[in-house]
């Protein structure tokens, strides 16, 4: 069944206050990144790849989830205008083609030195909850404009010089970031939370997801 073609929204404050928790997180996953000009090769082949396999598979399934899970036309209408866009302009591929030029590609190792924080994340997906799950998204989104940067800089490091992947996510993830959040005020309108639901718990499943990212870099840089 649909949703009525217009919800009148909440008052931004309340978002507002998700949006500054939310980008606080990012401010610190950001911050704790271990400089680049300090990893071996070795190492910043390890999170370009433990990256893409994180990515690679994943960050489709993960938006469809979030398409599932939402009750308002106006929150469907955003994401599958973003699940559009990763299908229709080959993400995975632009993905796969940046990790080849930075000799990267993943291995069974580095999908295993992820695989219980990236399940802990599906199972999170799977209740198909919608507020958590668009402010995860939203984090998501907003962590990887960010984070762009710093895998370019990775990947020239390897001697590549194939960007398309680190500019393009550099760019729309900005808009998708903000395209979330307003689908978050739709949605918080339409099928408000209960008081006791944690609307952080996908933020900090996905945080810990993204630390292990960088993780033995990490440990080095603090040597």
């Amino acid at each position: 069944m649909k949703s009525t073609a217009y919800v009148q929204v909440m008052d931004r404050p309340q978002i507002d206050t998700i949006q500054k928790h939310v980008e606080t997180a990012i401010d610190e996953l950001i911050g704790a990144l271990p400089d680049p000009e300090r990893l071996s090769a070795v190492e910043g082949h390890q999170v370009i790849a433990r990256y893409a396999a994180v990515l690679e598979g994943n960050f489709i399934y993960w938006m469809t989830a979030a398409l599932l899970s939402v009750k308002s036309e106006e929150a469907r209408d955003k994401i599958v205008e973003n699940l559009r866009e990763e299908v229709r302009d080959c993400h995975p591929s632009m993905l796969r083609r940046f990790v080849i030029a930075a000799r990267a590609v993943p291995t069974d190792t580095d999908a295993l030195s992820i695989y219980p924080e990236i399940s802990n994340v599906r199972l999170f997906l799977g209740r198909l909850q919608a507020v958590p799950i668009l402010v995860t998204m939203a984090f998501f989104e907003g962590y990887i404009q960010r984070f762009m940067g710093y895998l370019a800089s990775l990947a020239q490091r390897q001697g590549s010089s194939e960007m398309e992947y680190t500019d393009v996510h550099g760019v729309c993830d900005v808009t998708h970031t903000q395209e979330l959040f307003n689908a978050l005020n739709v949605e918080m309108t339409l099928d408000p939370p209960a008081p006791s639901m944690n609307i952080y718990e996908g933020v900090d499943l996905l945080s810990t997801l993204l630390s292990r990212i960088v993780e033995p870099a990490l440990s080095r840089e603090a040597l």
